[in-house]
């Protein structure tokens, strides 16, 4: 069963909330958050990509870049921006992007459960990042970004959320890309136990989206329990700070790919190499082609859109991780005929998340700078779960999840 705590939670005073809140630092490069944060001294993006505050030549991994961190974190504390919750608590934190509606509970999950396997992967993770991730929560002491957890939906923890969000919100407010971000504090000791025994119910929880965060955290967990002489499992830097949402709320978009060149092969020839394992046809346009059932995708190729369906004997449809879109298309089309060998690796190829819409697949094709695009039908959180259950890994770049957390809303410190 798995373990969550409250913590005092470093937080905006309530009137800074809206400007202190940034975009996670996976989401955007460090001039795309130079631009976002320009003009605003309060933007977390100063502590999560404080690369914006150096020169612009600077090593996105040299020291410089994790002693700023640090030292802009210490900054909004010194100043009063950032204040610290002097009791544990538990924090409802809701998302609203269009007509979906999630809530989530943030808190602390055990390091412990996560080096147990009671917090279920279903991703590899790439040592660089990893090793960024470290010396972040290493020179910061704190985990400034929150992991997304999910489990199982349970009917007592909804409605204890629902008591708790009819309450007046500590913040509300919506950000320049039109998601609603609101939070409640959970400070009364008996709802934060009830809602902590609650959770002791239940077996395992997945990682959604923050592989390397967790990962990083659990390392810098044992990294400290090593380094301390007198560890007796109560220090915080057993506990990392995640937001936990029931599956049935999760919402999973499309995760597109786009490559660079036909590896060789005219228009024809590609066309032809497909047809031996898809039924292919003509669309108008994206909105034809946007993938409405699984095993099913668009394609953009020479200013017209196609759509494939993957025929019988392309894949196995028992195997939870090869009947994923994502490995058909590797296994049928990315691999043999366009020659791409690591995802994760090889530079021929791009993901594109689909809350960019299909017309980002046109454009990066249109500008000469790719040759193909593919759209791809979203992975479900049935699924998701499965294959963690399973042992097994999903292929690099399968989920793209909406609406993104917001950083700077809680921290938590290791001390």
């Amino acid at each position: 069963m798995v373990k969550i705590k409250g913590l005092k939670g470093i937080r905006p005073r309530r009137e800074l909330a809206e400007k202190i809140a940034s975009r996670p630092y996976d989401v955007l490069n460090s001039e795309e958050a130079r631009l976002e944060a320009e003009g605003n001294p309060y933007s977390f993006l100063h502590v999560v990509k404080s690369e914006i505050d150096l020169p612009e030549d600077t090593d996105h991994y040299d020291e410089k870049v994790y002693l700023k961190a640090a030292e802009n974190l210490q900054a909004m504390i010194k100043n009063g921006w950032l204040i610290q919750d002097k009791s544990d608590c538990l924090y409802v934190y809701r998302q609203i992007m269009n007509s979906h509606e999630q809530y989530g509970l943030v808190g602390n999950a055990a390091v412990e459960d996560y080096l147990e396997g009671k917090i279920r992967i279903h991703e590899l993770t790439r040592e660089v990042k990893e090793r960024d991730r470290i010396k972040h929560v290493k020179y910061t002491n704190a985990n400034t970004g929150p992991v997304l957890l999910t489990y199982p939906a349970r009917n007592e923890i909804d409605s204890i959320v629902t008591k708790i969000t009819a309450t007046s919100p500590e913040y509300d407010f919506t950000a320049d890309d039109g998601i609603r971000h609101t939070i409640w504090v959970v400070e009364e000791a008996t709802t934060v136990k009830l809602l902590i025994d609650q959770f002791s119910q239940i077996p395992f929880t997945y990682v959604a989206d923050g592989h390397h965060r967790s990962k990083s955290a659990a390392m810098v967990g044992e990294m400290r329990r090593k380094e301390n002489p007198n560890h007796t499992g109560d220090e915080e830097y057993n506990w990392f700070l995640t937001v936990l949402f029931p599956h049935n709320q999760l919402k999973i978009l499309d995760y597109n790919r786009i490559v660079k060149d036909l590896n060789g092969l005219s228009e024809q020839q590609f066309i032809n190499k497909i047809s031996e394992k898809f039924d292919i046809s003509k669309v108008c346009c994206h909105g034809s082609a946007k993938p409405q059932t699984a095993n099913t995708f668009g394609m953009y190729l020479n200013n017209q859109w196609y759509v494939l369906k993957a025929k019988s004997g392309t894949f196995n449809p028992e195997d939870p991780v090869e009947s994923l879109d994502v490995s058909i298309l590797t296994n049928n089309i990315l691999s043999p005929i366009l020659g791409i060998g690591d995802l994760r690796k090889d530079e021929r190829i791009d993901f594109i998340g689909g809350i960019r819409g299909l017309s980002e697949l046109e454009k990066r094709v249109n500008s000469g700078e790719m040759a193909v695009a593919f759209a791809l039908y979203p992975v479900s959180i049935e699924q998701l779960m499965a294959i963690a259950d399973a042992g097994k890994i999903m292929p690099p770049k399968t989920t793209w999840f909406e609406p993104k957390l917001r950083s700077g809303l809680v921290v938590h410190s290791l001390d």
